[in-house]
């Protein structure tokens, strides 16, 4: 026969359980849903920065939990288990996880709603002039080496984040490389889309540990329309430290097909450790691997492909010496089938906040009949 004692730890067990739940239910679906939101053409925010209140779920989920557990550590020191239920009857796990997870709902829709969600009505062709660039981004362990700050990959993103707020009507694709290349991007004019894919550029996406700047001149490449000989950059973005090989040829099938390469490195020729874990990596005698920006392959790799090496500095001068250069690539005139008319979808958003906000108010103080767990 199972004591009370034993039910309550159960219990415990049950709730321990239902907290990992919530965090599933109003932190990671409502982030992941907008997410994915805005990564749709049809679908826009007029003020996408007040999404950043989403991120304040987090520590309301942290001081909820926090909360849990000294509530029942203290009810633990109060009386034994088997006790709790006829000492206070009224107490309710159940009442208090629904009206949090309740209000954390509200609030995430009330977020939503001031961020002015819009559904695209009325597609149109647009015609637009411009070029098709390509960006490789170099993601390997060695792009976390901060002998230039804040990180290269950090000034690398930077740089690329500032570039894309430069585009005008070139469509843009993007590429992140490290022992294999991944397209992370096809050409597009969306530049909401490709700074949304700039945030998630991190070494742990690329599996494969290395840097394969081959493959990613070969997906580059693939990526273009084939038939164009004309109006093609490729901008690789990367400290040059270059271990699979193949480079050459990669650069020349490019060229043949109409493709200017520009690279731009980041780093310092003193260099840097790469961090791995909480210290750095070592070689096989213990020492530390110091990784150095391999200027010379970088310039190599620019002159075959036609275009024009770039030493990452501040960012700035480099966006206005690049732009000079794409300048002179001849662009082409081309259509654009893009959403013209959008309708105010924040009302929705904000009538179930306040359904939600008026089921909380009127939820019985008195405890809960039915069972969660």
């Amino acid at each position: 026969m199972k004591t009370n004692g034993s039910k309550y730890c159960h219990n415990n067990m049950s709730r321990s359980t239902i907290l990992h739940y919530l965090w599933l239910l109003v932190l990671i679906v409502p982030v992941l849903g907008v997410f994915i939101l805005l990564h749709e053409t049809a679908f826009r925010f007029a003020h996408k920065e007040y999404l950043w209140l989403l991120c304040a779920m987090a520590p309301a989920l942290i001081l909820f939990t926090i909360f849990h557990n000294w509530r029942e550590s203290n009810l633990e020191r109060f009386a034994r288990p088997g006790l709790l239920d006829q000492l206070i009857p009224e107490s309710s796990f159940n009442k208090l996880l629904a009206k949090f997870i309740l209000l954390a709902l509200a609030f995430e829709f009330i977020v939503i709603g001031f961020a002015g969600p819009q559904i695209g009505t009325k597609q149109e062709k647009v015609k637009r002039q411009g070029i098709d660039v390509m960006i490789a981004l170099d993601v390997s362990n060695s792009m976390m080496s901060e002998d230039v700050k804040p990180s290269r990959l950090g000034r690398a993103k930077n740089f690329i984040s500032n570039f894309i707020d430069s585009l005008q009507n070139d469509r843009l694709g993007m590429i992140v490389f490290a022992g294999r290349a991944y397209r992370q991007m096809p050409l597009t004019v969306d530049y909401s889309a490709a700074k949304m894919y700039l945030k998630a550029a991190a070494p742990g996406m690329v599996p494969t540990q290395g840097t394969n700047i081959a493959e990613a001149v070969d997906m580059a490449n693939k990526g273009f329309v084939e038939e164009e000989k004309t109006h093609k950059a490729l901008i690789i973005i990367s400290d040059g430290e270059d271990n699979e090989g193949g480079v050459n040829e990669a650069v020349d099938e490019a060229v043949k097909n109409g493709v200017k390469i520009f690279t731009i490195g980041v780093g310092s020729d003193n260099g840097g450790p790469i961090p791995s874990g909480n210290d750095f990596k070592r070689d096989q005698d213990g020492k530390i691997v110091l990784s150095k920006l391999n200027q010379q392959m970088m310039q190599d790799i620019a002159t075959r492909g036609g275009g024009k090496f770039f030493l990452l500095g501040s960012g700035r001068d480099e966006i206005t010496s690049i732009f000079k250069e794409l300048g002179r690539i001849n662009s082409r005139s081309y259509e654009d089938l893009t959403f013209t008319d959008f309708d105010e979808q924040y009302q929705w958003c904000l009538a179930i906040a306040a359904v939600l906000l008026l089921i909380e108010w009127i939820l019985s103080e008195r405890k809960l009949t039915w069972k969660i767990f």
